[in-house]
């Protein structure tokens, strides 16, 4: 009868350190998944979670200030917008053939002598886009560990954007004007780096998950023959 009280008052007694705990671990739980199930994700997952999350904001704060500087490409602002909720939202495709392409294919349409869809914004919105959820292959919201991400396939994409990086500020047309207007000296004689700051945070969070996955990123020369390498190899 003794060993029976014993052995309810320590029930009792998880039970109450139970409760206090579930305040505190449930606090643990990232804002992705939520529920205690979230704390028993890896680390490196969690920050390559946070990472593409932090990708696409940028990546849709850079295409919407392409096209304020680059109207001339959709100059329709509601066009822009429909444009803008497919890359980003989810809303069905403004266009039915670059919208199925690999992402390195849309790149080199993006910055073409002469592509065979006008939006040059679009096209580099939709490039980028499709480079990140290439590389990252869908998980970023259902993936347990980040070592299921193939490391190759980030190196390609850090390679893709530092040449993307290099051609916005070297790609010019036939007369000599830069295909993407992006940093300029503003009227009070600034230059304007919004763009090449959202670039650099963008290389910076893949070079940490390559880093995150065992590997170095590499360094690399471009040049107007450098192609686009396909991610999904």
């Amino acid at each position: 009868m003794r060993n029976r009280q014993v052995a309810l008052r320590k029930r009792s007694w998880h039970k109450v350190l139970l409760l206090l705990l579930l305040p505190a671990l449930g606090g643990c739980a990232t804002e992705s998944g939520g529920g205690l199930s979230e704390i028993f994700t890896p680390t490196d997952a969690t920050i390559i979670r946070h990472h593409v999350r932090e990708d696409q904001t940028a990546l849709e704060e850079f295409t919407i200030r392409l096209y304020a500087k680059n109207p001339k490409y959709e100059k329709d602002p509601l066009e822009r917008q429909r444009k803008l909720r497919f890359l980003f939202h989810g809303d069905l495709p403004v266009e039915n053939n670059y919208a199925y392409r690999p992402s390195h294919e849309v790149l080199t349409a993006a910055f073409s002598a002469k592509p065979d869809y006008p939006d040059r914004v679009y096209l580099l919105g939709l490039g980028l886009v499709k480079s990140i959820r290439e590389a990252y292959d869908g998980h970023d919201q259902t993936f347990f560990t980040g070592l299921q991400i193939p490391l190759d396939r980030l190196q390609r994409l850090h390679q893709n954007l530092s040449q993307v990086n290099w051609r916005l500020k070297t790609y010019r047309d036939a007369r000599g004007e830069l295909l993407f207007r992006t940093n300029e000296v503003g009227p009070d004689g600034t230059l304007n780096m919004g763009y090449e700051v959202l670039m650099t945070e963008i290389l910076t969070r893949v070079k940490d998950d390559i880093i995150l996955r065992g590997g170095l990123p590499g360094k690399y020369l471009f040049n107007m023959s450098t192609l686009f390498v396909g991610i999904l190899l």
